[in-house]
Order: C-alpha cells, then structure tokens, then sequence
C-alpha cells in the first residue's frame, strides 16, 4: 500500500479528526475510502450511461412503438 503526505489548515485537521472519531474511523481511512470512491467514479458513470442506452433502445413507448412528435411532447 502506498503512502501519501497533504498539506491541510491545521482547522481543517482539527474538525476532519473530530468528525472521523464521532464515525468510529481516522481521518486515513476517511481519505482512503474517499479517494476509492473518487477513482472508481467515471467508471460507474460510463456504465450507468451504457445501462441507460441500453435500456431506451429496449423500451416501447405507450403509443405502441411509434414515435411522438414535437406537438405531442410538448403538449401542456
């Protein structure tokens, strides 16, 4: 596992410690899940916008397959 060393405001620390500490955690492994999360994150995106295509291209409009015109999506 790698290290990484930050500069942070010595508040921000301060608060960042406190909080953790009311979770039962440390700031490293605040950090750690957070940086996993923050990687892992175009990832889901792409896949949720594929999962999203491909879900449109399946699904049937109420009209029975047939498009719907400009007038009838904005209609009010």
């Amino acid at each position: 596992m790698a290290n990484l060393t930050i500069t942070v405001d010595e508040g921000v620390l301060r608060k960042a410690r406190i909080r953790a500490l009311a979770q039962g955690k440390s700031v490293n492994a605040i950090l750690a899940e957070y940086l996993r999360s923050y990687a892992d994150l175009h990832a889901a995106q792409v896949e949720a916008t594929r999962a999203l295509i491909r879900l449109s291209r399946k699904s049937k409009s109420a009209r029975g397959g047939r498009r719907w015109t400009r007038n009838e999506l904005h209609e009010r």
